[in-house]
């Protein structure tokens, strides 16, 4: 009999996140290390009449762009491959669970950035894949996570604190966690519809002076479909509309490299300032990446207070209570984003402290809070 919490989890991502119908193709991408959950996902995927497809690697040989043995060991033929199957599936199959389960997730960080830009830059094919389909309503993906050592080290807890972190932040440990998460849904909608025919947002604070449009663009609400844990609202800014500056309060980790203290200038959308304290030549690397990587392609709030420390993984970090932001690179297309790049690199700017945020003059949030009239 599985652990209550593993069937919990998986129930959320058949039945809220992948809403698995007779019939759906849903291919699961997994390490070894987060078997319990594969396997209790392919059974519950069964039970609704789907196709569970596994394409399990092993933790240094993963999903897209985190394939450490090929970008250590490859040649330029070899990086430039795209896996024919994993193709086939996102073209095709109805949808799609990626859990993370990496056992060292610092391996790249002193590989040869080019390396692992230029298999970024064949990967993003099937990222480019993932939005427009997704955008279209013919794929249903969702991204998570399953507790192993390396998490837990970098997160500074044991694996059993860690693992109940996990667990608490999808609400496994809920008695109807896919209750839990439409009510999620609903209280996150007034912001929502606040933003709705909205233009211009300024976001101020010790951290941070920008302006950026959001005129004619969607703002979405993010409450357990796409991420597993969740909790923010987001859009993609028109791309050229940035201006101004931010230093982000947290390391921005991308591919398994840790850039701390990284600060971005913004003049008319693009980036024409760079700097970080610690892996400046890694940042200025991806900034390279392609033609869209310099842009934003999306913009959001984070709701989820009961992720209350950075534990140093994007799927959680991004959503902490009281933060926003801010990802270069590929924009979600049913936000009206229009950028496009192999990238997409989420950059977090904590607003809890002398922080706000206007949308056309009218106070929206301040220091980590909704303030708008509801």
């Amino acid at each position: 009999m599985a652990d209550p919490h593993i069937s919990n989890f998986a129930k959320v991502l058949v039945e809220r996140c992948t809403r698995v119908k007779p019939g759906d193709r849903i291919l699961i991408e997994a390490t070894t290390a987060a078997e319990p959950l594969v396997r209790e996902l392919y059974v519950q995927i069964l039970e609704k009449g789907g196709h569970p497809v596994p394409l399990l690697q092993l933790p240094d040989m993963f999903y897209p762009g985190h394939e450490d043995l090929l970008v250590m060991h490859g040649n330029d033929s070899q990086l430039d491959f795209l896996l024919p199957f994993q193709k086939l599936a996102y073209d095709q199959f109805e949808g799609r669970v990626r859990i993370h389960s990496a056992t060292n997730t610092r391996s790249q960080t002193s590989t040869d950035s080019s390396r692992v830009q230029r298999r970024s830059n064949v990967t993003g094919i099937i990222t480019e894949t993932q939005m427009r389909r997704g955008a279209e309503g013919a794929f249903k993906w969702v991204t998570t996570l399953y507790p192993t050592d390396g998490y837990a080290q970098d997160a500074e807890m044991s694996f059993e604190q860690y693992a109940d972190f996990v667990f608490r932040s999808v609400h496994a440990d809920e008695d109807d966690p896919v209750a839990y998460w439409k009510k999620v849904e609903a209280d996150q909608q007034a912001a929502v519809d606040f933003m709705k025919d909205k233009s211009q947002v300024i976001l101020r604070g010790p951290n941070v002076d920008l302006t950026l449009s959001v005129k004619g663009r969607t703002f979405l609400n993010s409450c357990g479909t796409h991420n597993m844990p969740d909790g923010e609202i987001f859009t993609g800014p028109v791309e050229d509309s940035v201006n101004g500056w931010v230093k982000f309060t947290y390391p921005a980790i991308y591919q398994g490299v840790a850039v701390e203290g990284a600060e971005l200038t913004f003049s008319n959308g693009q980036v024409t300032q760079a700097h970080a304290d610690k892996n400046q030549d890694f940042l200025l690397k991806m900034l390279e990446s392609d033609a869209g990587s310099r842009y934003l392609g999306e913009f959001a709030i984070g709701t989820n207070f009961e992720i209350d420390r950075f534990t140093g993984q994007i799927l959680f970090d991004e959503k902490i209570g009281g933060s926003f932001h801010m990802a270069l690179g590929a924009g979600y297309p049913e936000t009206g984003a229009k950028n496009k790049s192999a990238i997409h690199w989420d950059m977090i700017c904590d607003m809890r402290t002398d922080s706000e945020i206007l949308v056309d003059g009218e106070l929206f949030y301040k220091n980590g809070e909704f303030v708008f009239d509801k």
